[in-house]
């Protein structure tokens, strides 16, 4: 379906017709959160103009406080209306600074950056996440608990499955902000959920990932539950995650990924992406799963993923390659979780790609076997390696690997380290409930 090209007279007189009173300019910061500026209809054509300021050094990580002013710039084609609400409309924007020039705290423009460098390489990134999510009850004050809304599993109906219907109104508001959705479905752990949507060009999936998030919260909310893109929030089940399939395409659109005349039906851009995978994996974990409790969902039994390796076969590597082929080949990256700022996690993963095209890197060979059930001894004799333990780990790799750095710039690597630390010392110093559970009678 090909999508209407929007300009600005299109924007301001769809505003005029529908009588919008608000248009919320969003953006996001560098640990993933969504920002927000808020506007009235008379001030949208100063915004499409790129004439909207705000204060840089209210958002944490961005600027200091004596170098503030920035500039939102819309992207137009990111226009929609709230289909919940009367009156409203939002416009993801890139974050200028005021002499005209991209903003290079803005995560947005650091994956535009990696973009560009795959584009001057002959090749466009194309991802379909999948993104799993929690719904829980809340208590009589709205706060969020912990009990789950249903006991169902992996693809069960109602009315074991008590999540449909908000899951059903999620679907439709998301339909109606011009995504296409390919399934909607019950997941394994008892109210989680997960909605997937058609795969698009990497800048426009990390649009819709953000887009995506908003949208499960409102309207969750309005269910009288609680949506969690926390990675691991109970103990004892799965955790969420956002496998992320994405593919290389040619300038011409074909899929750069894949080969007739390979045994596997791979080219040699897909094996050498999957090197740039293999070899940087242990440090853009600290983009994609960025979190104190990711790394709670990274842990053996529970379908995530743990060791470095890949496999066409099995689930139970960190990268897979799924069956189809043709114009659908891609690599699914499986330690991805929804807590990731798309942005940052997709200008890492396809830097790591890319590094492997332009150096050649040639990956291990495929595991065949379910890498959860060798033993170490195994492990080590095949070379395979393990992901860092906790966002600790992760960071100390991050700090070492000079490519990976170099897609953040200095500037987003500098804050996103801070904020990092500073998470994992807080964490460090807590006194947990099965800290207190298992020593205060014993010792």
């Amino acid at each position: 379906m090909k999508k209407e090209v929007l300009t600005k007279e299109k924007i301001l007189k769809t505003a005029q017709e529908l009588e919008l009173e608000l248009i919320h300019l969003q953006f996001t910061d560098i640990m993933g959160t969504m920002k927000n500026v808020s506007i009235t209809r008379e001030e949208l054509e100063k915004a499409l103009n790129n004439e909207i300021m705000f204060d840089g050094s209210s958002i944490d990580g961005f600027v200091r406080i004596e170098e503030s002013d920035m500039y939102l710039q819309p992207e137009l084609s990111t226009f929609a209306v709230f289909p919940w609400t009367q009156g409203e409309a939002r416009l993801i924007c890139d974050v200028y600074k005021t002499d005209g020039t991209p903003f290079e705290g803005c995560p947005r423009n650091v994956l535009k950056k990696t973009l560009k460098e795959a584009e001057d390489l002959g090749f466009i990134m194309n991802v379909g996440p999948e993104c799993e999510f929690f719904l829980f009850h809340t208590d009589e004050k709205g706060d969020p608990s912990l009990e789950t809304h249903d006991n169902a599993g992996y693809f069960d109906l109602a009315p074991v499955d008590l999540g449909g219907n908000a899951r059903k109104d999620m679907t439709i508001a998301l339909k109606q902000m011009g995504f296409e959705i390919e399934a909607s479905h019950h997941e394994v752990a008892p109210g989680q959920h997960e909605i997937d949507f058609k795969y698009e060009d990497a800048l426009t999936t990390a649009d819709n990932i953000m887009t995506f998030k908003m949208v499960v919260r409102i309207i969750a909310q309005r269910h009288g539950l609680h949506a969690t893109f926390m990675p691991k929030p109970k103990f004892g089940i799965n955790g969420s995650g956002m496998h992320t399939n994405m593919s290389l395409a040619t300038l011409d659109g074909k899929n750069a990924f894949y080969d007739d005349k390979d045994n596997m039906k791979l080219s040699e851009t897909a094996y050498h992406y999957l090197g740039g995978l293999v070899k940087h994996a242990k440090s853009f974990t600290a983009l994609t799963n960025p979190t104190v409790n990711s790394y709670k969902r990274l842990t053996p039994g529970y379908e995530a993923p743990e060791i470095i390796a890949w496999s066409a076969s099995n689930r139970s590597p960190l990268i897979r390659i799924p069956a189809k082929r043709g114009n659908s080949t891609r690599v699914e990256l499986r330690n991805p979780d929804p807590s990731a700022n798309p942005y940052l996690a997709l200008a890492v993963v396809l830097k790591a790609g890319l590094d492997g095209i332009k150096n050649k890197i040639q990956p291990p060979a495929p595991v065949t076997s379910n890498v959860y059930h060798m033993s170490e001894k195994e492990m080590t004799e095949k070379g395979i390696d393990h992901l860092p333990e906790n966002i600790y780990e992760a960071v100390r790799e991050l700090a070492r690997d000079e490519v990976i750095k170099s897609a953040l710039g200095d500037h987003v690597y500098n804050k996103f380290i801070d904020a990092a630390l500073y998470e994992w010392y807080e964490y460090s110093k807590s006194v947990s409930q099965w800290e207190i559970e298992r020593y205060l009678r014993k010792f």
